[in-house]
């Protein structure tokens, strides 16, 4: 069955709910693309914390980390990011500081997001990322942009099918693609 975009829910990333997820962190793929359990609880530390002055370039105003719940109350999705003042990309460091380009100076989001491994390609990651769009929080965010693995073709795929495009076909330092999502003025 596949989720229709409308039955997710978001629910703040708290200590119990990143103890109930964390066992997605033991996935290989997941633990290649992201790492192990130890992420999900430093995402909850990070978003317990005051957000950092800047970070590559844009100053971050505020960080969130949700759990998407199905209809049942299940979770079958997290999702995190920063909130900046603009969008940059970047391309890491240089003798004056980052080194920037394609700024957006809109107030804009950066997103990581997964999917409970045993519920891959029923829609939920589609879910998530419009729950997002759709949330009060994000209400002064213009642009959201998803930075995925280049050969990361499912959540490329999944970022395209919730209306995201792809900034530029070519990978960043890292190994990146960015797919941004605008919304209208």
């Amino acid at each position: 069955m596949r989720s229709d975009g409308t039955a997710m829910r978001l629910h703040p990333l708290s200590e119990s709910g990143a103890q109930r997820i964390e066992h997605w962190f033991d996935h290989p793929e997941v633990q290649s693309r992201l790492g192990d359990r130890l992420w999900i609880h430093r995402q909850l530390r990070l978003v317990g914390e005051p957000p950092a002055a800047a970070f590559r370039g844009a100053t971050v105003l505020r960080t969130y980390g949700w759990i998407g719940l199905d209809r049942a109350g299940t979770p079958v999705a997290f999702v995190c990011g920063d909130v900046y003042d603009r969008w940059v990309r970047y391309h890491g460091e240089g003798p004056e500081g980052p080194l920037l380009s394609q700024a957006d100076p809109r107030t804009s989001m950066g997103l990581a997001y997964l999917v409970d491994p045993g519920r891959w390609r029923h829609g939920h990651g589609r879910s998530v990322l419009r729950a997002v769009l759709a949330h009060p929080d994000t209400d002064d965010v213009r642009t959201f942009f998803c930075g995925i693995d280049a050969d990361n073709h499912a959540s490329r795929h999944c970022a395209a099918s919730a209306d995201f495009t792809l900034t530029d076909p070519e990978p960043d330092h890292e190994g990146m693609l960015y797919y941004r999502h605008t919304r209208p003025s």
